[in-house]
């Protein structure tokens, strides 16, 4: 067991505060080095650390060696990651070009990367541009360009984020395998069961500081995951908010359109939560953005209010952009890293309903307190916040528009146990009182428990079934359902779900 990474006391300090403080930890061939902590506590910052990246204007004390080499890194945003502009076969063929060989050898290994990092068809997947792939596809792609660059060490910032019980399967398969190659895993989570699984030894992080580390079993022992799989009793339907008529969208290839969803039909009344799940790539994003007016390469009706919506959010009016509000997986993305949090969360409120800036400054530290944000932290800017309070911050600022209806894509899938309880039960309050429509996009079996009134499945752009929750985690019907709810359970004890 060789040490290939190390840090030692790190103290990283912005503005006059530490937000890493004394940190030592040591990475070794063939180990699963985990550090958790709840959001804030200073995970990413020790784990960029690695790769000799810090935020802006940090000072920075300590000592960090990586005496193997480069260091790979899978962020927890994956689209950051990815050029935009270029098909994802390019991006990973110019890495592959790097390791020499002739055009046919580096398109093999570029296949083989992805077929690795659990990307059942690699050759569509290589057609298509970042933004025309699922967040958990993204996922793994970054994966594959980490695999490809050959590191010696791989920081995993919460690889397991935004993706199905079974595409996570597939991800611990993969750390796994690539920690049996003798490969240094240095994993960033607020997965505890995949920590189970993974983990050799535990780092416990809190506001900055190591608080606990030891051998995994030991120092999980106390820290049970939330395995609350029971659906909540649905409330009585009120008027449609939100439905789609035959919708079929597709996506633009290489090769022409490709279908991505097919004759979709659903609704979200006033007040209720409808949960879409299934797999990565079932079409679900792009169903989202479909209805907030992201993805306009679409056949079929969107209506709100009973009134048809237009396709583009361009030619939307200002109305209709703030009664259905859009938050995205990746919160970074959706920020100006050159303006404070608070200044754009409050901008929602003045661009889309008028409000005066002092009153909308007012609402925008009320709603953000809400979510555990104080104005200390909203102040900052983007990069001075961590991804899951980013991800808070997102959801104020959509709230600040007042919508009749929100959309949330798989929003609770970088958020620590507390934060994601805050986040889930500020939900059901808005729906109760103030009648929003919520679909909320999710991975997540026992959030969609714990909020959504009815669940529908997609697989492969169809919606495959839809029932209320509690009907359908108890007793799946379709096949898809099953297979889904299978892998979501099997870290329960016995294997048996909790109702």
């Amino acid at each position: 067991m060789t040490l290939v990474a190390e840090v030692r006391d790190l103290r990283v300090e912005i503005g006059g505060r530490a937000i890493v403080d004394g940190v030592s930890l040591a990475a070794h061939t063939g180990r699963i080095t985990a550090v958790i902590g709840p959001s804030g506590s200073g995970k990413t910052t020790t784990g960029l650390a690695l790769l000799g990246e810090y935020p802006a204007d940090a000072v920075v004390d300590g000592e960090v060696r990586t005496p193997a080499g480069p260091v790979g890194y899978v962020p927890q945003h994956p689209a950051a990651a990815l050029n935009p502009a270029r098909r994802v076969g390019a991006l990973l063929t110019d890495i592959a070009a790097r390791q020499g060989g002739d055009r046919r050898d580096r398109r093999r290994r570029v296949e083989d990367a992805l077929r690795l990092a659990r990307i059942p068809d690699p050759r569509t997947v290589l057609r298509r541009f970042p933004h025309q792939l699922s967040g958990g596809q993204q996922q793994r792609v970054v994966l594959a360009q980490a695999l490809l660059l050959g590191a010696r060490v791989i920081v995993a910032d919460e690889p397991t984020t935004g993706q199905d019980a079974l595409t996570k399967q597939g991800v611990v398969a993969e750390l796994a395998a690539v920690a049996a190659q003798g490969i240094a895993v240095v994993l960033l989570s607020h997965d505890l069961d995949v920590v189970r699984e993974l983990a050799d030894e535990v780092v416990v992080m809190r506001a900055g500081r190591v608080v606990d580390r030891g051998p995994a079993p030991s120092v999980l022992e106390s820290l049970e995951p939330d395995r609350s799989y029971a659906g909540r009793t649905p409330r009585p339907r009120g008027p449609v908010r939100l439905e789609t008529r035959n919708l079929t969208a597709r996506h633009l290839t290489a090769r022409g359109r490709s279908v991505a969803l097919t004759g979709i039909g659903m609704s979200v009344t006033a007040g209720e939560c409808l949960a879409l799940v299934g797999r990565s790539g079932s079409g679900k994003t792009t169903l989202g953005r479909c209805l907030a007016g992201l993805h306009r390469a679409y056949e079929g009706t969107v209506l709100l209010d009973g009134a048809p919506l237009p396709r583009s959010l361009r030619s939307r009016s200002r109305a209709e952009l703030s009664a259905v509000q859009y938050v995205f997986q990746d919160p970074k993305a959706a920020f100006d890293e050159h303006r404070p949090v608070l200044d754009q969360v409050a901008r929602s409120a003045v661009r889309l309903r008028g409000a005066a800036p002092v009153d909308a400054r007012r609402t925008a530290l009320d709603t953000l307190g809400e979510f555990g944000l104080d104005e200390a932290l909203a102040g900052r800017r983007p990069g001075g916040l961590s991804g899951g309070e980013l991800q808070r911050a997102a959801l104020a600022r959509a709230l600040l528009a007042g919508p009749r209806v929100l959309i949330c894509d798989e929003i609770t899938s970088g958020l620590d146990t507390d934060a994601r309880a805050t986040v889930l039960d500020v939900l059901a309050r808005l729906g109760e009182r103030d009648g929003l429509g919520l679909v909320f996009i999710t991975h997540d079996l026992s959030a969609a428990g714990a909020l959504a009134d009815r669940i529908a499945v997609l697989d492969s752009g169809r919606i495959v079934e839809t029932a209320p929750t509690g009907e359908l985690l108890a007793m799946p019907r379709h096949a898809i359902t099953k297979e889904l709810l299978a892998a979501a359970w099997t870290a329960l004890p016995g294997g048996v779900p909790r109702h």
